[in-house]
């Protein structure tokens, strides 16, 4: 049993429910335990090395406390990971919407760029490819909340005349983020300024010829 309350990670407050019939809930510092030993395990290890025997040692609980929370090592990665992620990602207010798509665009890249965050991304999105729970918490916890912030910002560029009131901004958004997560799976081409700095001007280019 966990003995003290360690500081939790910031991905404790993202917690899901826990599922009904898995027994009696964990405790709050069992909870932060395990999420603390999952955090420290994806900077060390990498979520395809990390096991749940691992962050069972390291926490001090059995294994059947963490799998009565998270039905997998990648439900358990997102809870640790999610919450900081989504922090990192402020929403500028430039005044005008390049600025704000740079300013969008930019965070995205500075977060990724540090190597635990975009390796943990990186192996999230190869567990959601395989894991039907990890996916359903990745759309409704993560890609609709981002997408959903994003969205008040380009309202606002709606707002400012700076966007037509028809734009597809779904479209828009697909195109400011795609080329992102293209270059951090493949990792072929840099991850830069002078990359966002272009994908930006494309979108402007399109907002400008009407054709978004």
């Amino acid at each position: 049993m966990v003995e003290n309350d360690p500081p939790g990670p910031a991905g404790t407050e993202a917690r899901r429910e826990a599922p009904s019939g898995r027994g009696r809930p964990l405790s709050d510092a069992t909870e932060r335990a395990i999420l603390q030993a999952t955090t420290g395990l994806l900077a060390e290890r990498g979520l395809s090395a990390m096991t749940i025997e691992e962050v069972a040692a390291r926490a001090h609980v059995g294994k059947a406390s963490i799998y009565r929370r998270w039905s997998s090592k990648g439900t358990l990665a997102f809870d640790a990971f999610v919450t900081d992620f989504l922090e990192r990602q402020p929403l500028p207010d430039t005044g005008n919407l390049r600025g704000d798509l740079l300013g969008l665009l930019r965070a995205w890249v500075r977060a990724v760029r540090q190597p635990v965050t975009g390796r943990t991304l990186r192996g999230l999105v190869g567990e959601v490819q395989r894991d039907p729970e990890l996916a359903d918490a990745w759309r409704e916890r993560f890609v609709t909340p981002m997408r959903a912030r994003h969205d008040a910002v380009l309202r606002r560029a709606i707002e400012r005349g700076q966007l037509a009131p028809e734009a597809n901004t779904g479209l828009l958004l697909d195109l400011l983020y795609g080329p992102a997560y293209h270059r951090l799976l493949h990792g072929h081409l840099p991850l830069d300024d002078a990359f966002a700095e272009d994908v930006v001007a494309v979108i402007m280019a399109a907002n400008e010829a009407g054709v978004l």
